[in-house]
């Protein structure tokens, strides 16, 4: 049976690596949702629409730039998770 600590350290580094693996996508749709905002406010176009393709497009580029980045964070976690199973005690 593994202890409480253990848990919470497993838990911790699960929510990092989500964290890491979908940071680079976020930041880049917060980004483009930005300029886009700006450029409506600034051309007072108020198509709600208008943001969601070029999101898309810089979330797909986003995903092949840093996809071997997500893939080795993930990947290293999981094989960490196993490599781990062998420490826990059992009862």
């Amino acid at each position: 049976m593994i202890d409480q600590g253990q848990v919470m350290m497993i838990l911790t580094q699960a929510v990092s690596t989500v964290i890491f693996s979908a940071a680079p996508m976020l930041i880049i749709a917060m980004v483009i949702g930005l300029v886009v905002s700006i450029f409506q406010a600034t051309t007072q176009i108020n198509e709600q629409t208008l943001a969601f393709v070029p999101k898309i497009v810089g979330v797909m580029l986003a995903l092949l730039l840093f996809g071997s980045f997500i893939f080795s964070t993930v990947s290293g976690f999981t094989t960490r998770l196993f490599q781990s199973i062998n420490e826990f005690p059992i009862y």
